[in-house]
């Protein structure tokens, strides 16, 4: 479910949890294998107990003698193991909720001992349950956590008092450790500053911004803000390998056939500008005679790309685990989705003042021209549909997830009527925002339509009357001289 550790790294990892002096809140040690009920209690416990002691991950360790930390072996196998004509991994899975991160690593260590180490990741926003029940770890006993409501106060507290942003991607590094994870000289290039010569002053300014924090064993952590946005790969970081963007492009309207697909490895901030050119080049172009000049327009306006992608990715709810940012071409449009729902309602995007999970994230971006200084950066995307006569995209929610189309070019008389009133709808809140109330001529303008077809963009304002997304602003005026404000205004 995350990325695998190495043979070495999971040996380094073993001759540490073995050297603990006991059993711990957030480790444990069995020998072989215990009923698949009692395991997903355990995870729901360690994932917890480590939550609240600010552990990103706990861990069940089998082939250990609990009593010495001696290794003995075991005869534990989940990559084999089945429970209900279901694989183990896979049944323990259904049962937690939300789904959190967990990964069994099964590997010998010595010769005839097999080991196996289950690492569960913390969760950041909500205590796990397993089949509808809390667990928490009281020493090293397993308990439900509604009996200890002290334990279940302070694990609440944890989780309001500290933003996802500046929780721990990795811990315990060293300075060359950092600088081989972080990739430090695009953090100074994108911020417009010169490279320190010396490292410990590189480490005062990623401290300054958040991307790394000394921690009290006197090495560094570095946080998830600073590995989601200048990782060199994400892969290296296992709590976020599965936040990075996808890309997949298809040979037609619908997901039949897929021509390409592209994992995103790098952290958002040093690779935007390479995933935002790669899109560009796999986009077709139309060649577009001026008064004298020829010249070649892309299917969309870069910029709508470009504010869309930034707002995937920074607005997104990182605490939604086993998702993240996808990007999808069809051959008739673009959709990019990320998961958590928008702050504000949905039909309010371009008049709200903007509202973001992750404001350092959101802070930082800007800083680096990444994306808007002001504004969400929708109210661009829909100028630029409106001056390329495109057809308004689309904002959408669905299972926890908020979905935004752009569409290709399509002439007027192809649009369906959805299509006309959406258009009319936002091009009316654009209007409103520039104190200038929508009228039959500006709409006509909007859609590239004739004066001598007038007639037509009236039928499309009656049918967004209709449905509720226009009024009236003036209802005394006469039929002509008629303008529009959105519904809520």
């Amino acid at each position: 479910m995350s990325v695998s550790k190495d043979e070495v790294g999971l040996r380094s990892l073993l001759k540490e949890l073995v050297s603990l002096p006991k059993e711990t809140e957030w480790a444990e040690f069995k020998h072989n294998a215990i009923k698949p009920e009692e395991l997903g209690e355990y995870i729901s416990a360690l994932a917890n107990s480590a939550a609240l002691l600010g552990k990103p991950t706990a861990y069940m360790v089998w082939g250990v003698n609990d009593e010495t930390h001696s290794i003995i072996g075991t005869d534990f196998k989940p990559s084999l193991a089945k429970h209900k004509q279901q694989e183990l991994e896979s049944w323990l899975l259904q049962g937690l909720e939300p789904k959190i991160d967990f990964t069994f690593h099964e590997f010998s260590p010595f010769e005839n001992n097999a080991v196996v180490i289950l690492e569960i990741n913390a969760n950041c926003h909500t205590p796990v349950r397993f089949s509808g029940t809390e667990f928490i770890r009281i020493g090293s006993y397993k308990k439900p956590l509604g009996k200890h409501p002290e334990k279940e106060r302070a694990l609440w507290r944890v989780f309001d008092r500290k933003p996802w942003e500046y929780r721990v991607a990795r811990d315990k590094c060293s300075i060359d450790e950092v600088l081989q994870l972080i990739d430090y000289p695009s953090f100074f290039s994108l911020l417009s500053q010169p490279l320190p010569e010396s490292k410990d002053s590189i480490m005062d300014y990623l401290a300054k911004d958040f991307v790394v924090e000394r921690n009290d064993a006197g090495s560094w952590d570095i946080t998830n803000l600073g590995a989601i946005l200048f990782a060199r790969e994400l892969d290296a970081f296992k709590n976020l390998s599965r936040k990075a963007i996808r890309l997949i492009q298809y040979d037609a309207n619908n997901r039949f056939k897929t021509v390409k697909e592209l994992q995103g490895n790098k952290g958002y901030a040093v690779g935007f500008e390479g995933l935002i050119d790669y899109i560009n080049n796999l986009l077709p172009s139309n060649e577009v005679i001026g008064k004298a000049f020829r010249s070649e327009v892309r299917m969309y306006p870069e910029l709508s790309i470009r504010e869309v992608v930034a707002n995937s990715l920074i607005h997104q709810d990182f605490n939604i685990g086993g998702t993240g940012p996808m990007l999808e071409l069809f051959s008739d449009r673009m959709e990019i989705s990320n998961p958590g729902i928008p702050l504000v309602a949905i039909d309010r995007l371009l008049d709200s003042p903007p509202r973001s999970r992750n404001e350092r994230i959101a802070s930082l971006m800007r800083r680096m021209g990444i994306c808007e200084e002001r504004g969400s950066g929708i109210d661009k995307v829909v100028i630029e549909t409106e001056i390329y006569q495109l057809p308004a995209p689309q904002f959408e929610i669905y299972q926890e997830h908020t979905k935004v189309t752009l569409f290709a070019h399509r002439d007027f008389k192809d649009m369906d009527n959805e299509e006309k009133v959406r258009a009319t709808y936002l091009h009316c809140v654009l209007k409103y925002l520039e104190k200038v109330p929508m009228n039959n001529t500006t709409l006509r303008e909007r859609f590239g339509v004739d004066e001598k077809n007038s007639a037509m963009i009236s039928r499309i304002i009656k049918e967004a009357m209709k449905d509720s997304r226009i009024k009236q602003y003036d209802s005394s005026v006469g039929t002509k001289a008629m303008r529009y404000i959105p519904f809520w205004a």
